[in-house]
């Protein structure tokens, strides 16, 4: 805001002006004296300006001195070279069509151009004087106040927030105003400026160039700094937006204006040095960024990487005004240099004609001195002479050239035709001498096209805008930043892109998590769990891996885990295989001692065959628990639990059988006994087949029903796949096993009943031993066979197996094997049959 007698001024001024249009019979009554215009020329046709030639004056005087722009300083101090370069822009277009024999043939234009001195009251009081004839009224005249309106056009003002007055005054009126640097967004909107046009692209477009040039470098901790007036508050509103959206915070946003107390400007300083962050946005206009430059001066306010807006970005008075190099590798969006032919000469020619003389340089000050009005201006450097802003005099000069046209098509158009200027200059589309392409949308602004300038200081300070990108906001959203490949030159020469972030950026294996009271930029890195991964740079979250993959230790990846069953390979199963093999081995040389000795009394007292099925019952056993070693397949899960069960129950049933001979043996010799007619040979073959039997139908109804078959389990090891045989019935597999204990169990009772037998060599003895053995085995086996991991329940069951099979082959044969080697005298049918002392077990 620029304080409250512009705005108490503004208000007096709309009251002055409603209380006249109220009344009845109205007459003209001067309030004050006239405007006068700064610069002026009669035509046919009469454009108006608006531009500040002067801005350096005391906004603490009074109302009277702001409405007339006095006291004045002295003109080398208080003049606005550039506002008087665009109003010499204007000028040159303006003749340029009156020398033209195709455009507006036969009908000139004329000017009035008034100075504004940066004063909102100001413009709104020349505004009203363009609107209508301004001349002295005699306050007893009778002339009405309603007058024709003055000019046909309005090219002006400059900044944002004259040009908001201007737009609401002369709306109602349809008179265009072409404003050539106002670039606020909100002069777009048409229900409260119809007919503001402008050739500078909205600030929506450059607001959001600003952002994806911050994202593209990733900074995503900024500062901003902004101008307080329309310009500026918009212009950063839109920023704030677009970047949230692409991540980017604001460590903190700051505003001020020119007019502000020195002690607020130096509290935007302080908030910039207590900052962390290292990149300013400053959407700030020229002016206002010339006072800030001072300032920061002071302070020595260096080491920050600045992005600019086109307001100052590519202006060549604020670079000589940086002496301390505050803003040495700022980068922005400009418009995009181009160039008009004949203005550079257009206005040295005005220059010299104007004043006669010329500024000179002598070390820091400019000084005036006396000259014949013949000396050449064109070497010359001043800011008058500067021609770095030519895009913004192409703006101007594209501006008239849309009136004249427009005028144009109205005076070559019959009776029938809209006469209405502003409609047509709003449909407007023509080519300028130099090839560039005019026209307006339908919110009255140009196409939105920008140049990424970066300053780049050279050795004798002078500083080059170098362009390093474009911006063309009508292209795809991710296509319309384009960077060239040349190198950067950033804050304090660095050819290193800067870094701005609240935190450094989460690693794969990490994930985000924001920090309590603080913007999204701030956060933690928290490291994925067990089983998760991350694998892009700040993860919001971890994936979680697939069931048959694992988190690797940095847990950027998911490795496939690691398939495990007991392997030939291993120790445990080279270990088990060789146990395995050894009993079958021993198992083997056992029927070979039996066989040679089958003839003697030994062998025969035994039941013979029965003898040898049990060891080949035996060597099933120990082999079939090889079918439990190495990976599960279809059929290996089921041929292990149904050879497992049925050679056990073989090997029972041969044990059953040698038990109950040896019972019914002794109860055959006690008088009138006839039990072994009832269990002879035959009926020994069929107990051991029926009891086999029985098995084998309970192993086909668990194959038919619900067969074992191989599955993954990921439960037991995390980072482990257990490759196991599923039971698939449970009721089956416990039916097996239920029915293998249900056979030793009778086993032991038996050969409980008949240890106490008189013979010399009572075999139900070491049956008894056997069968305690094989129970304890599988007792122990079932909780160890429940509680055991992965595949070292494999392992317990093979153990089982073996230890039980090598517990009945030791008990059983071992001891005969002894007699029938090492003692071959007791092996006698009279050692046999002899009593022996009283058995105490």
């Amino acid at each position: 805001m620029q304080g409250w007698p512009e705005l108490g001024c503004a208000l007096w001024q709309l009251v002055v002006l409603v209380s006249f249009s109220q009344t009845e019979e109205p007459t003209c009554v001067q309030i004050g004296d006239p405007e006068i215009a700064q610069l002026s020329q009669d035509g046919d046709i009469v454009l108006g300006g608006i531009f500040y030639f002067h801005s350096t004056f005391d906004y603490s005087l009074s109302l009277f001195y702001q409405l007339t722009c006095r006291p004045l300083v002295n003109l080398k101090s208080s003049l606005n070279f550039r506002e008087f370069q665009f109003a010499q822009t204007m000028l040159f277009a303006i003749e340029e069509i009156n020398n033209s024999t195709d455009l507006l043939p036969g009908v000139s234009l004329g000017y009035n151009i008034y100075d504004t001195c940066g004063s909102i009251p100001k413009t709104i009081k020349v505004a009203l004087a363009l609107n209508n004839e301004n001349g002295n009224t005699s306050s007893n005249s009778d002339t009405p106040c309603t007058k024709p309106v003055q000019v046909q056009a309005i090219v002006g003002e400059t900044s944002s927030s004259p040009s908001t007055a201007i737009g609401t005054l002369i709306g109602p009126f349809h008179i265009p105003l072409i404003s050539h640097f106002a670039t606020c967004a909100c002069l777009s909107d048409k229900t409260k400026y119809p007919s503001f046009l402008r050739t500078i692209p909205s600030d929506y477009y450059q607001s959001r160039a600003l952002a994806q040039l911050v994202k593209h470098f990733g900074w995503t901790w900024v500062g901003a700094v902004r101008t307080n007036d329309d310009y500026g508050n918009n212009g950063m509103a839109t920023f704030t937006e677009t970047a949230e959206q692409l991540g980017v915070c604001l460590e903190y946003s700051v505003s001020f204006f020119r007019t502000d107390p020195i002690e607020k400007i130096q509290k935007v300083i302080e908030t910039i040095q207590a900052s962390t962050s290292k990149v300013i946005v400053a959407f700030v206009s020229h002016l206002d960024m010339d006072v800030l430059i001072h300032e920061m001066s002071n302070y020595n306010l260096t080491g920050y990487q600045w992005v600019g807006s086109e307001s100052w970005i590519s202006d060549s008075q604020i670079a000589v005004v940086d002496k301390n190099h505050v803003l040495d590798g700022a980068i922005g969006v400009s418009i995009p240099n181009t160039h008009v032919s004949g203005l550079r000469e257009f206005i040295l020619d005005f220059w010299e004609t104007l004043f006669s003389c010329k500024f000179k340089q002598e070390k820091s000050d400019e000084n005036y001195r006396e000259c014949t009005g013949q000396e050449d201006l064109t070497g010359v450097e001043n800011s008058f002479t500067d021609m770095s802003l030519m895009p913004i005099f192409n703006n101007v000069y594209k501006g008239v050239y849309a009136v004249a046209h427009a005028l144009h098509e109205i005076l070559g158009c019959d009776e029938t035709c809209n006469k209405n200027i502003l409609q047509h200059i709003q449909k407007i589309h023509f080519k300028t001498k130099e090839g560039e392409e005019v026209f307006f949308n339908e919110n009255g602004d140009p196409a939105a096209k920008y140049e990424v300038i970066n300053w780049q200081p050279r050795e004798n300070g002078i500083v080059d805008f170098i362009t390093v990108g474009v911006y063309d906001a009508s292209l795809p959203f991710d296509e319309q930043l384009k960077l060239h490949n040349r190198s950067i030159l950033w804050s304090q020469g660095s050819k290193q892109v800067p870094v701005s972030v609240c935190s450094e950026k989460c690693p794969p294996g990490t994930r985000k998590v924001l920090q309590k009271g603080k913007p999204v930029c701030c956060h933690d890195c928290i490291g994925c769990a067990e089983g998760e991964m991350s694998n892009i740079t700040d993860a919001v979250t971890c994936v979680r891996c697939p069931p048959e993959s694992w988190s690797n230790e940095r847990r950027d990846a998911c490795v496939k885990k690691e398939a495990v069953f007991l392997s030939y390979n291993e120790i445990m199963g080279i270990l088990l295989t060789t146990a395995a093999l050894f009993g079958t081995c021993v198992t083997a040389i056992v029927t070979i001692i039996f066989y040679r000795n089958r003839t003697t009394p030994l062998v025969r007292a035994n039941n013979s065959e029965l003898s040898f099925l049990l060891l080949f019952s035996l060597t099933l056993c120990f082999l079939c628990s090889l079918t439990f070693i190495g990976q599960p397949s279809k059929w290996s899960c089921m041929l292990r639990h149904t050879a497992f069960g049925i050679t056990f129950v073989l090997c029972l049933s041969c044990v059953l059988g040698k038990t109950m001979v040896v019972l019914m043996a002794f109860k055959a010799t006690l008088p009138g006994s006839s039990m072994m007619k009832w269990f002879g040979a035959t009926q020994q073959r069929l107990s051991v087949l029926g009891f086999t039997i029985v098995q084998v139908i309970i192993c086909i109804l668990w194959l038919s029903i619900s067969p074992p078959f191989p599955s993954k389990n990921f439960e037991e090891f995390k980072e482990k796949i257990i490759l196991e045989c599923a039971l698939g019935s449970a009721l089956g597999f416990w039916s097996v096993l239920g029915y293998i204990g249900l056979l030793a169990v009778l086993c032991f009772i038996f050969a409980f009943l008949a240890r106490k037998l008189p013979d010399n060599f009572n075999e139900a003895k070491f049956i008894t031993f056997s069968m305690l053995i094989f129970c304890a085995v599988w007792i122990t086996f079932i909780p160890a066979y429940v509680s055991s991991p992965g595949n070292f329940s494999v392992a317990v069951e093979i153990f089982a197996i073996l230890a039980s099979t090598f517990g009945l082959l030791i008990c059983i044969f071992i001891p005969k094997c002894y007699i029938m080697l090492l003692k071959p005298e007791k092996n006698t049918k009279k050692h046999m049959m002899g009593k022996g002392p009283p058995k105490t077990f």
